[in-house]
């Protein structure tokens, strides 16, 4: 039997044993590696062997029929979802990515639940006393937070099983390599290194003073950026307890001390002044938001920002009117699949009208692109699959946002 070449490019996950290991990073035995290797390499499999097939069926059958049928095109994408429902192989697909989701959810609960204790006393130790933890006990979670188990994440990033609990933080931490298959770096920060890349190579004379992350959950992608400006004072704010007292413990593991981690709903931070932020960031958080509360953020991002501050929003492309219909009804399966239901509203919004009803001008506004930043000796460019856009899943996103004029300048 032919024997594969030794020295053949290896085109899938990284092993899961080279993830970063910081100091809040649960203990995984053999056979949890295991299991996080292979749902790694199912969800690779799944976007780069058998979603192809979804569209070979979409051609092939599924958009054939419904002119059969109709007598036209398709309108929208709504109506291409509806169809594809009716087709084996969009089922077949989908069926198997949810069943990948619950699966990665579950593996993660399995090793950070039979060491929660252990793990609650590591974070208490690193966090208690530490003016860089701010909780409110009274705050109230917003409803597009309490009502959605994200991503099937059980009791999303707010639900604490005991006082002081950091357990769904650890498990999202450790599951993130399995969803991407190891696309977003050792530490999960690609997306926070590349934001910041992008800051210093396209505003290279920004030299912010204080910063400001909304929802930025355990501070993975924050983290890159404290490192990239070493003397600001960064503020992230999350509405979950675990999810900050985690990234505070594991930020200052990680030997990063220029982060205070603050409880708070972003669409209401009366407690900060107008105008005491140079730079207002998010990263892949407003698709968990809502058309209200979306609204709210923008409007207080520029009373906070000071004259001549950017704030910036990272998220997966709109879907513009060159975007094909298939495409747009294969990025919304996380919308109806994967428990994040503002996913499709929010993609079709015009942000540069949301940006301007907030009160940017139209010549302020900026726009870019970045694609996460890892580490090519650990994960080798044969393991990245630059072609395949994976319809919302590949680690590039856009950036839409503003900058303040100064005063003198309005």
């Amino acid at each position: 039997m032919p024997q594969p070449k030794s020295d053949a490019a290896y085109d899938g996950p990284p092993d899961y044993r080279v993830v970063g290991r910081h100091g809040m990073f649960p203990e995984v035995s053999h056979d949890e590696i295991a299991r996080f290797n292979f749902l790694a390499h199912m969800n690779r499999h799944l976007s780069t062997q058998v979603m192809p097939g979804v569209r070979d069926a979409f051609e092939a059958r599924v958009e054939p029929q419904f002119r059969k049928q109709e007598g036209r095109d398709f309108d929208n994408r709504h109506e291409v979802r509806k169809a594809l429902l009716k087709d084996p192989m969009f089922q077949w697909w989908s069926a198997l990515r949810r069943a990948t989701m619950e699966q990665r959810q579950q593996a993660g609960r399995w090793v950070v639940l039979r060491q929660g204790e252990a793990l609650n006393r590591r974070a208490d130790a690193l966090t208690a006393g530490d003016n860089r933890l701010s909780l409110d006990p009274d705050l109230e979670t917003p409803r597009y937070l309490a009502a959605v188990d994200h991503h099937c994440m059980p009791g999303s990033y707010h639900t604490e099983l005991v006082r002081g609990d950091v357990t769904g933080a650890a498990n999202y931490d450790i599951g993130l390599f399995a969803t991407t298959g190891g696309m977003l770096g050792r530490f999960n920060d690609g997306g926070g290194v590349a934001v910041a890349k992008w800051v210093k190579e396209n505003l290279p004379a920004f030299k912010p003073k204080r910063i400001l992350d909304i929802g930025c959950g355990l501070g993975h992608n924050v983290l890159p950026i404290a490192e990239a400006f070493p003397d600001a004072e960064i503020v992230a704010v999350d509405a979950g307890a675990p999810m900050l007292r985690y990234g505070l413990a594991r930020a200052k593991s990680m030997g990063v001390e220029n982060v205070t981690f603050v409880q708070g709903d972003v669409s209401k931070l009366a407690d900060f002044e107008d105008e005491s932020f140079d730079w207002i960031q998010s990263t892949m958080f407003l698709h968990e938001t809502s058309y209200r509360a979306m609204q709210e953020i923008f409007r207080e991002t520029q009373r906070l920002l000071k004259p001549g501050g950017v704030v910036l929003h990272v998220e997966q492309p709109q879907y513009a009117e060159g975007m094909p219909l298939f495409e747009q009804a294969m990025r919304d399966w996380d919308a109806f699949y994967n428990n994040e239901p503002f996913w499709t509203k929010m993609h079709e919004i015009d942000l540069d009208a949301f940006m301007a009803q907030a009160g940017f001008s139209q010549d302020a506004l900026l726009h870019g692109g970045v694609a996460a930043v890892v580490d090519p000796a650990v994960f080798p460019e044969a393991a990245k699959d630059e072609k395949q856009e994976d319809y919302g899943r590949k680690a590039a996103w856009h950036v839409i946002g503003a900058r303040k004029p100064n005063a003198e300048a309005a």
